[in-house]
């Protein structure tokens, strides 16, 4: 007897071939939780709570230790992402899909210039072992020693004073309401600050002098750096000054710590929240800070001035030199600044405030 023939369509066998297989337990993949990393933000450093996590999903939280704003920004292999402005004592939460690799954390405030005073690390990410083949892999033999981390490039410029020479006398601060909320987050430093608002070496209280400055800077990381050069140059009030630039100051300054050294391409103050807020913004080809032989009329005052020099982008008007901008950072970078104060626990210097403060209004560097 023939059986008659039934044609099914496509879909009609699928169907029936899977009515007709075994069913399988199929288990859903795990979801790992996130892999926690602790941030912790300082001037200027930043210290994590582990150096190397699995690939996955990372979740960052920085926390601001330090006395002024700072963010936390990861970045390598297509990820470039960042924490909102995290206020001192306050935190923040970043979670990321991390593949493996090296990536770069550091704060981003001031276009990079926390970074390069200092807040930066690394971040290891290894790929996760595959469970299945664990069991026969075999025993990993000795480690190779760690290869000893590169030493930076030495980096260096010269730098000659030129044109029209200032001496900045103490008065008002002229942009004291674009001042006045950086300064609030200064902390305990803030009554000093405010009270350099209403008199202080940033003013538009200048007289011409003459005089002459060059000195040769080499940045190569930490305590290595130096620095050697003379300025020399006569005040408002007759009185002959030289100061010879021997060694960079690598012990703390005011208006934050851990500030020394020589340090190239620094955008900061005015409103970037790095070092004091009384200086317009401006774009560094060199900041250096450093310790000088003083010499008033060719007497010796003192061995240990603190000197803070910067070839910085333009800030003052031709004529008057008064101050004209707040934000001065994509002005022609010409001019060149000296500050000169004593050193803690000693007198002030016999100048007005005090200070000297001088200004070579068209230098350059190489």
């Amino acid at each position: 007897m023939r059986l008659p023939s039934i044609t099914l369509p496509l879909g009609g066998l699928v169907a029936a071939a899977l009515a007709a297989a075994p069913a399988r337990n199929v288990q859903p993949v795990p979801r790992r939780a996130p892999a926690d990393v602790g941030a912790t933000l300082s001037e200027w450093t930043i210290r994590l709570s582990a150096t190397s996590v699995p690939a996955g999903p990372v979740s960052f939280t920085a926390t601001n230790n330090g006395s002024i704003p700072h963010a936390l920004e990861v970045e390598g292999n297509g990820i470039e992402q960042e924490t909102p402005l995290i206020q001192p004592g306050a935190s923040a939460t970043l979670t990321l899909m991390l593949k493996p690799g090296s990536y770069e954390i550091y704060c981003p405030v001031g276009r990079d210039s926390h970074k390069k005073l200092g807040m930066e690390t690394h971040l290891k990410v290894v790929a996760v072992a595959d469970p299945a083949s664990a069991s026969t892999r075999a025993e990993p033999g000795p480690r190779a020693p760690a290869p000893e981390p590169a030493e930076p490039a030495a980096k260096w410029i010269r730098v000659t004073g030129g044109g029209p020479v200032i001496q900045i006398l103490p008065g008002p601060f002229p942009f004291p309401d674009s001042a006045g909320p950086v300064a609030q987050q200064f902390g305990a430093e803030r009554d000093a600050l405010d009270a350099q608002i209403r008199s202080g070496p940033y003013s538009n209280n200048v007289a011409p002098i003459s005089g002459r400055f060059s000195f040769r800077a080499l940045e190569r990381g930490s305590i290595r750096d130096s620095v050697n050069g003379v300025a020399e140059f006569t005040t408002q009030d007759g009185a002959r000054w030289k100061a010879v630039l021997d060694r960079v100051q690598t012990k703390d300054v005011p208006h934050h710590p851990r500030f020394g050294g020589v340090i190239m391409g620094l955008y900061y103050h005015g409103m970037t929240g790095v070092h004091t807020p009384l200086v317009p913004t401006i774009n560094s080809a060199v900041a250096l800070w450093s310790v000088a032989h003083l010499y008033r009329n060719e007497a010796l005052v003192t061995d240990n001035a603190q000197v803070h020099v910067m070839l910085l982008s333009h800030t003052r008007r031709d004529g008057d030199y008064a101050l004209e901008c707040w934000d001065c950072s994509r002005n022609k970078v010409d001019e060149l600044q000296l500050q000169i104060t004593p050193a803690a626990g000693e007198p002030p210097f016999d100048a007005p405030g005090g200070f000297l403060f001088v200004n070579w209004e068209r230098s350059r560097g190489r």
